[in-house]
C-alpha cells in the first residue's frame, strides 16, 4: 500500500476532538501536512508523522486525543505503519511553580482557625489600607466556595476578561479602591453552591494565581477559608508565601482554632513565618457611646495569645457597626482616614509593612512545600 498525506488527513478527519465536538480537521488542529516517508528496504515499514496543535499544554483531552489519531490512521493506513503524533499549543505553557509571580515581591496569607471572626473584612481594608499607603497591591479571594470580595468591593457585576501576553491568555484582575483582585466569585453564580470536589476547586485556584496577569505587586493578599484545607495545602505547594497573619476573636473558642491555624503555618513541612495575631472584634462600641467599650466576646484574648506564642499583637478592631455596614455596600472602613475604624486599618498595614521587611531582613525566603 502506498501511503500520501491525504490519506492521513483522511483517517485524522474521523477522530472527534472532544474541546469541539469536531473532527481533529475542523477543528484546525493538524499543524502542518504529515510527513509520510517511504520504507528505504524491503521488510521496512512506513513511517508517518503528524503535528497537532492543542489550545493549551493543560487540556484534558489531550493525551485520549492522540490516542485516538494514532489508532485511526493504523486502522486505515496500515497497523504496521510507524506513527509519531507531537503535540503543540496556540497558549504558551503555565509557568513552573516558584516561578509563576515573578513580579511579587511579597505574598501574605491571612488565615483563621474559625469561620465567621472577620477574616475576610480584614483582608479587603488590609488590601485597600496598604494601597493607600501607597503600595501597588493585589489580592485573591482563595475561599473557592464561599467568595465574599465582589460583593465587599461592589465589583459583583464585574466580569473579568482575558488578554494576549507573551503568547498565553491572561485574566485581567479587576481594579477597585487602588487593588488588583479576583475571586471565583467573578465566575459562577452568587445564588447558587459550588458543589465542586476538591480537585476542580484546586484547579480553579491555581488558574486564578498562574494564569491571570498580575504584574508587579509590593502585596498580594491571599484571603483564606477558614480551617485548614486542600485549598491552604495548594496554596502552599503553588506559592513561596512570605508569612501569615492570623485573625481572631478573643473567645476562647476561637482562639483554640487560631492556635491550629499557627500550627499548620509552623509545621516543620511548611515553615511559614507567623507575622502576627489580629484582634478582631475586640470590643464593642456603640455609635452613641463611642468612648465606652463593651468586651463581648472577652477581653485581650488574642494579646495573651500573642503572648504565648511570642508573635507580635498587630492590631486590636473593635467591633462598629460601620465596619460591618460598609463592608455590605461594597465601601470598606479603610477608605475613610478620618473614622476611627479607617485609622485602625491603616495602623494595621503600617504594622504589617513593618513585620514583613523585619522578616524579610532576617528570615530566609520561604520554601514552597514539596519542592527542595
Amino acid at each position: 500500500m502506498t501511503l500520501y498525506p491525504q490519506l492521513i488527513m483522511d483517517a485524522l478527519a474521523t477522530v472527534t476532538y472532544a474541546g469541539t465536538k469536531k473532527n481533529l480537521v475542523e477543528s484546525g488542529m493538524v499543524a502542518d501536512t504529515p510527513a509520510v516517508s517511504a520504507p528505504q528496504q524491503e521488510g521496512q515499514p512506513w513511517k508517518v508523522k503528524v503535528v497537532l496543535e492543542f489550545p493549551r499544554d493543560t487540556d484534558p483531552f489531550l493525551k485520549s486525543t492522540v490516542k485516538a489519531a494514532e489508532a485511526a490512521i493504523k486502522y486505515h493506513c496500515g497497523k504496521d505503519v510507524e506513527v509519531t503524533i507531537e503535540t503543540e499549543f496556540k497558549t504558551a505553557p503555565r509557568p513552573e511553580v516558584g516561578q509563576m509571580l515573578p513580579g511579587v515581591k511579597n505574598i501574605i496569607a491571612v488565615s483563621s482557625g474559625k469561620g465567621g471572626v472577620g477574616k475576610s473584612t480584614v483582608s479587603a481594608n488590609l488590601a485597600i489600607a496598604l494601597a493607600r499607603l501607597g503600595y501597588k497591591v493585589g489580592l485573591l479571594d482563595t475561599d473557592i466556595f464561599g467568595p465574599s470580595m465582589p460583593k465587599m468591593f461592589n465589583v459583583e457585576d464585574e466580569r473579568p476578561y482575558a488578554i494576549k501576553k507573551d503568547g498565553r491568555d491572561l485574566i485581567v484582575p479587576v481594579e477597585k479602591y487602588g487593588v488588583k483582585l479576583l475571586s471565583i466569585g467573578f465566575f459562577v453564580s452568587p445564588t447558587t453552591a459550588t458543589l465542586w470536589r476538591g480537585g476542580m476547586a484546586t484547579s480553579a485556584l491555581k488558574q486564578l494565581i498562574a494564569d491571570a496577569d498580575w504584574g508587579e505587586l509590593d502585596y498580594f493578599i491571599l484571603d483564606t477559608p477558614p480551617g485548614t484545607s486542600d485549598i491552604h495545602l495548594t496554596l502552599l505547594q503553588t506559592l513561596p508565601i512570605t508569612g501569615a497573619v492570623i485573625v481572631s476573636t478573643p473567645q476562647q473558642v476561637a482562639l483554640a482554632d487560631a492556635r491550629k491555624g499557627i500550627d499548620m503555618y509552623r509545621n516543620d513541612k511548611v515553615n511559614v513565618p507567623i507575622l502576627g495575631l489580629i484582634e478582631n472584634m475586640a470590643w464593642f462600641t456603640p455609635a452613641e457611646l463611642p468612648e465606652n467599650r463593651y468586651y463581648i466576646f472577652g477581653k485581650e484574648g488574642c494579646k495573651q495569645l500573642a503572648e504565648e506564642m511570642q508573635v507580635p499583637l498587630l492590631a486590636q478592631i473593635p467591633l462598629v457597626q460601620s465596619i460591618c455596614d460598609n463592608g455590605d455596600a461594597g465601601t470598606p472602613a479603610a477608605l475613610n482616614n478620618d473614622s476611627a475604624t479607617g485609622l485602625a486599618f491603616i495602623n494595621l498595614a503600617q504594622a504589617v509593612v513593618t513585620v514583613v521587611n523585619r522578616r524579610n531582613k532576617e528570615q530566609p525566603k520561604t520554601k514552597i512545600v514539596g519542592k527542595d
